[in-house]
């Protein structure tokens, strides 16, 4: 497959890169204009990215295999970011995992027949004062689940009904 970009993505690159005095500064968000292009940023599409910024593709391919935000593969339409580290795994994260494999029928690291989606078990996203948790797809958090909300979120998904941001209140607390 060849990948090019759209003109409207040459554009939001250029604008991009005009916010940065040295071009390899734009390499992070060029990434992310062609991970929303084409699902990934597998090594044709890295490739592209290096010509477009006028970049070594050995810097391009550094920034892409650094961050597990970038998908070096095709993936799902919908990842599933399940966090199975400390504070999640003690609040069931893997039974949240254990619920999502069953419910899609793959394991964590597969993608689902019809491409709808790819289940991933990942280390801390950062969120431990509400788990267990996930994230979809580099975007919303989805907190506090239980093995039954998991399945609630597959369907809805299905649904084509996706949650919303949803804001978590901190209580203030004095200093003495």
């Amino acid at each position: 497959m060849k990948y090019e970009f759209t003109e409207d993505d040459l554009q939001e690159i250029e604008k991009i890169k005009a916010k940065y005095p040295e071009v390899k500064a734009a390499t992070l968000p060029a990434l992310w204009v062609a991970q929303n292009r084409f699902g990934h940023v597998n090594s044709d599409v890295q490739k592209l990215v290096a010509e477009t910024l006028e970049l070594p593709e050995a810097h391009v391919h550094g920034v892409a295999t650094f961050y597990t935000q970038y998908y070096k593969e095709e993936k799902g339409k919908f990842v599933l970011d399940v966090c199975t580290c400390l504070s999640c795994q003690l609040c069931g994260g893997y039974d949240v995992l254990e619920r999502a494999e069953e419910k899609l029928g793959i394991k964590a690291g597969e993608t689902t027949d019809d491409g709808m989606f790819t289940l991933n078990e990942v280390e801390c996203l950062g969120a431990c004062g509400y788990a267990p948790m996930l994230q979809i797809t580099n975007d919303k958090y989805v907190n506090n689940l239980t093995p039954e909300k998991i399945e609630s979120l597959i369907e809805d998904l299905k649904a084509g009904k996706t949650p919303e941001y949803e804001q978590i209140e901190m209580p203030l607390r004095k200093v003495k």
